[in-house]
């Protein structure tokens, strides 16, 4: 019997991918926290600026599905970017009750700075892969996640609400 490290992950579960991105993705999300939570933002922040500037003007609950984020997850974050200026509400001339929100300069400036930061934690999180191996692992992660929005989309069933970790 060899003496344990007690770092060390059992084998067993080092064979498991799945274990494997939740790993990472716990360090990444630590990572990413920290350095958005230097500048007073958030991973919410980021994901609706970044749908507002691809997608355009959106309600509140197309933003949510966009950015795939819970209802009162983009409540918030939109309040506080609008708090900073960042994005606009307006009520909605073709249905009153609904509110529309659109990214302003101030927001867009903000975005590529998120951005920027987010580039250097990828690179701090991927460190030891090359720009071939990220790009192979962006697709392979892509192409799991299209899939389960497809079966999301196909699933009449209620769903949890979402949890992604870009919070």
């Amino acid at each position: 019997m060899t003496a344990m490290d007690d770092g060390a992950a059992p084998a067993l579960l080092m064979t498991k991918p799945t274990w494997l991105i939740s790993q990472v993705s716990a360090h990444a999300h630590a990572v990413m926290a920290g350095r958005l939570g230097s500048v007073q933002a958030r991973g919410y922040h980021f994901r609706v600026l970044a749908a507002l500037a691809e997608f355009g003007p959106a309600s509140q609950a197309s933003l949510g599905r966009r950015a795939d984020m819970d209802r009162s997850d983009v409540t918030a974050a939109i309040g506080e970017l609008a708090a900073a200026g960042l994005v606009r509400r307006a009520t909605d001339a073709g249905d009153r009750r609904r509110n529309v929100v659109s990214i302003t300069d101030s927001g867009l400036v903000r975005l590529r700075e998120l951005d920027g930061i987010l580039a250097a934690v990828q690179d701090e999180v991927l460190a030891p892969l090359s720009a071939d191996e990220r790009s192979v692992l962006t697709g392979l992660l892509t192409r799991v996640l299209e899939r389960r929005r497809a079966e999301r989309k196909s699933d009449p069933r209620p769903e949890a609400e979402p949890t992604g970790q870009l919070s």
